[in-house]
Formats: C-alpha cells, sequence, structure tokens
C-alpha cells in the first residue's frame, strides 16, 4: 500500500486531543463576536455600552483574543510532524499523502469561507501548511530555532516601528469604528439576501485576506506551524512526565509574562501599536503556556479521566469547528434568527459556552459508535481515496 492509514485510537496522544478541544472553546468565544457583531469595524474599547459588556470584554481581550488561533496551529504542526513519524517507521511516502491532505482541506475552507462565514482559518493553514512541508526534513531543534527567530525577529521590529509611531503620529495610531462598513455589515447579515450576504462575506474575508495582509498572515501562523512540528519531533507532549519541573516553570513564566504583554492597551493606551504587541507576541506566548500547563495538569490521571469529553470534541475538531460556524450563522445571518447586531457580548459569551457543551457531549456521543467525526471522516477519505474505509476499520 502507497498510502497512510488513519491515525488508530491505540496511537492517539490524549493530551493533544484535549489541548485541541480546549482551542476549540477559545476560538468559539472569539468567532461568537463576529457572528453576531461587525466586529471587523469597531473599535471594541469603546464600543461595548453595557456595563457588563465592558467588564467582560477586557478579560476575553487578555485571556483569549489572539490566543487560541496560534495555539491550534501549533496542534497543527504537531500533527503534521507525527504523520511524518507514522509514515517513515511504515516505509510510506509522507509528501504525496501530506499534499493530498492539505489541498482537501484547502477546498474545505473555500467552501466555509465563501458559503458559511468569512472568518475560515483553514484556508490559511492549508496554504502555510504546503509551505510548511518545504521545512518538515530539518530537525525538530531547528524547526523550534527557526520558527521563533521567524515568529519574534519580524514581530519586535514591527512592534518597535509602531511604538515609535504613537510618537511621531499619533493618530496614525488611533483604533476607530467604520460607520458605514458597520451599517452596511447589519444591512446584509441582519437583513439582506443570500446573494447580499454573499458579496458582505467575500468582503470582510478580502479584508483581512488581502495581499497586503499576507505578509503579515504568514508571520505569523507559519513560524507557529513550525514550531509546533518541532516540538512534536521531539515529542514534548510526550515526554512531560521526565521534565514536571522544568515545565512547570516555563509555563508559569510564559503565563505571567505573556499575560503582562497582553494588558499593553489597558496599562499603556488602547491603540494599535499596543494591540498589534497585544497580539502578535502576547498571543503566541500565551498559547504556549496554555499548552504545557494543560499538559501538566493531564499528568494528573483523575484529570485525565475527566477531560475525556474534551478530548472527543478535540478528535473532532473539524466537525466542531464548521458546525460552529454554521449554527453561528443561522443564529444570526438573515436566513436563520435574523439576530445579527442585536445581542450583547455578554449574552453570545454565554451562548457560546452553552453550545460548546452541548457539542463536547454530541462528540462524545458520536465517537461511542464512530472512530472519527463525519467532516473527518470525509477529509481522510477524500485524501486516502477508496483504501481509507478498510484502512480506518470502519
Amino acid at each position: 500500500m502507497n498510502a497512510l492509514s488513519p491515525i488508530e485510537e491505540s496511537e492517539r496522544i490524549v493530551s493533544l486531543d484535549v489541548i485541541r478541544g480546549f482551542s476549540l472553546l477559545g476560538i468559539f468565544l472569539i468567532n461568537m463576536i463576529s457572528f453576531h457583531s461587525p466586529f471587523l469595524y469597531m473599535d471594541p474599547y469603546s464600543w461595548w455600552k453595557v456595563p457588563e459588556d465592558r467588564t467582560l470584554y477586557p478579560w476575553v481581550d487578555v485571556l483569549v483574543q489572539a490566543s487560541f488561533y496560534p495555539l491550534f496551529a501549533m496542534l497543527f504542526g504537531y500533527g503534521l510532524s507525527i504523520q511524518q513519524s507514522r509514515a517513515a517507521m511504515r516505509g510510506k511516502p509522507f509528501y504525496p499523502f501530506a499534499v493530498r491532505r492539505l489541498i482537501v482541506l484547502l477546498g474545505i475552507g473555500c467552501v466555509h469561507a465563501f458559503l458559511v462565514w468569512s472568518g475560515d482559518i483553514l484556508i490559511n493553514y492549508a496554504v502555510f501548511g504546503l509551505l510548511l512541508l518545504l521545512f518538515m526534513n530539518l530537525s525538530g531543534k531547528m524547526l523550534l530555532m527557526m520558527g521563533s527567530l521567524l515568529l519574534l525577529l519580524p514581530q519586535l521590529f514591527f512592534s518597535i516601528l509602531l511604538v515609535l509611531m504613537t510618537y511621531a503620529d499619533p493618530a496614525g495610531v488611533t483604533h476607530y469604528t467604520d460607520i458605514g462598513a458597520i451599517q452596511d455589515s447589519v444591512a446584509s447579515y441582519s437583513s439582506g439576501s443570500f446573494s447580499d450576504i454573499m458579496s458582505q462575506r467575500f468582503q470582510d474575508w478580502y479584508l483581512v485576506n488581502s495581499p497586503g495582509n499576507l505578509v503579515f498572515l504568514l508571520l505569523s501562523i507559519l513560524p507557529v506551524m513550525m514550531i509546533g512540528a518541532g516540538a512534536g519531533k521531539l515529542k514534548l507532549l510526550e515526554k512531560v512526565t521526565a521534565h514536571k519541573k522544568r515545565w512547570g516553570i516555563l509555563g508559569a513564566g510564559l503565563l505571567i509574562s505573556s499575560i503582562g504583554i497582553k494588558m499593553l492597551p489597558l496599562l499603556i493606551e488602547t491603540n494599535m501599536a499596543y494591540s498589534y504587541i497585544q497580539d502578535f507576541l502576547g498571543g503566541p506566548f500565551l498559547s504556549v503556556s496554555y499548552a504545557i500547563i494543560l499538559a501538566l495538569l493531564l499528568e494528573n490521571k483523575k484529570l485525565k479521566k475527566w477531560s475525556k469529553p474534551l478530548a472527543s470534541a478535540g478528535r473532532m475538531s473539524m466537525t466542531n469547528y464548521l458546525l460552529q460556524s454554521i449554527i453561528g450563522t443561522l443564529i444570526f445571518y438573515s436566513y436563520g434568527l435574523g439576530l445579527y447586531g442585536e445581542v450583547t457580548l455578554t449574552t453570545g459569551t454565554f451562548l457560546a459556552m452553552g453550545i460548546f457543551i452541548i457539542q463536547v457531549i454530541f462528540s462524545e456521543i458520536w465517537l461511542s459508535s464512530f472512530k472519527q467525526g463525519p467532516v473527518e471522516r470525509l477529509w481522510r477519505t477524500l485524501t486516502y481515496g477508496k483504501q481509507s474505509k478498510r484502512q480506518a476499520g470502519m
């Protein structure tokens, strides 16, 4: 056989699935804001008027915003390194399989981005994943070093440049609310036709993924994937037990320092310079601290047992991620309940948490009867071809 088989139950790393499930919750909490409000076009520090929202947003901004997409990207790289290792152990070709898998992911991402929700991450993961393949023959240490340098050096450069701009041109880095864009967004999503929504959805997607933003996307996603791939090659999650004290110190240090960085807009000034530092430096650091702390907590057998439902949600991460978008848009867009622009941040946050709990229960029930989620099965079928079903033991 030339194809790799899907990962069997006995080969799975529980902590990887739990961290993936945890990252799904964080992603959903942030995405929910964009599902119900024109988050792309507003100044979030001045937009929320309800006292509960004004109290809640700083917590979301510091602990959640920009910290879970990097975590998911690291897990993406970690998973790719596991596939490469398994291919080598079994004497199977890795690159043809990986390219097919990422191209299928790109197709799923396009359907999601242009027919469901503009905030898709799958297209970026697929494109930058293909670039990551160019580096996958490097050692784990080299991937960690290169990924860290590619993340830190450009982001430090842009951060310093933006901070200098706060003195040279304060108005140029001020957050602003685009009232016209907000009105168009609310009109399209809350009461527009499907054609109106399609047009607005593409406009929103292009705002984030335009050629002008490509460099920033590349420098924020690819390095984190490389760090994850390097960690996977070194089997760092599997070695937590042997280095508990060292990882504990590192995790605590990163948690404290990253929260300090992420609080800069609240402590100094809420402008784009400090928000950039908060997201592009503080976000990835906090992601790593979350991963380390969760891995250490899962060394406790009771916690590991109790986390099984969260691990199930992580095993079905693709299905759950897409379901979140489908449910979110059906609640808020005009072809559903049409509640766009009418929900507070607090209500949306509690709604996201409630839906996620249901997803965790659903995942646990589904995996009691099936070996993989429905979208995961489709992805693997399209990747492995006709042999997938027999190889997976389905």
